[in-house]
């Protein structure tokens, strides 16, 4: 990773890396039932950050991209399968990314932080709307702003 994630352990740097999957998770579980559909999009939507990326970041989902179809599997399977627990423990585990994003440089931890929510975005749409496309369900609705995570303010110029 970048020199940015210098001030982070590894298991932070390991938790931060395994936001993705255990978003898509979070996401792809909302209403109960794990969506074909969701995972390839959480899939496809990391290996795309891993190579479209640049700048800062790009290291990061290469690292992410690496080893995310793995992740998703495990995180799949290790949560339990009663809603309402298991959202509860993603949301815990999630959580615990908000001091690390908030060791970072402020411009890092932002775009980090909306990566996250991108991501969350993606993912959503993958199963809802008109033909699957541009819908993000009700039960998803209640999850896919990440609301577990606290928003790093960052007031200068961002680069797209």
């Amino acid at each position: 990773m970048a020199e940015y994630f210098s001030v982070l352990s590894e298991s932070e740097k390991d938790t931060l890396k395994d936001a993705l999957p255990i978003i898509a998770v979070l996401i792809a579980g909302a209403d109960g039932n794990f969506s074909k559909d969701e995972f390839e999009s959480a899939k496809k939507v990391a290996h795309i950050r891993s190579y479209h990326l640049k700048g800062e970041l790009k290291a990061f989902y290469v690292e992410i991209d690496q080893h995310f179809d793995s992740r998703l599997k495990h995180f799949s399977e290790l949560y339990p399968t009663d809603l309402p627990n298991r959202n509860e423990i993603i949301g815990e585990r999630l959580a615990e990314i908000n001091p690390i994003l908030a060791k970072l440089d402020p411009y890092i931890g932002h775009k980090l932080y909306k990566g996250f929510i991108s991501f969350a975005q993606h993912v959503a749409k993958a199963s809802g709307g008109f033909l699957g496309f541009f819908g993000i369900q009700k039960d998803e609705a209640k999850v896919v702003n990440l609301p577990m995570l606290k928003p790093i303010e960052y007031f200068g110029e961002e680069e797209e």
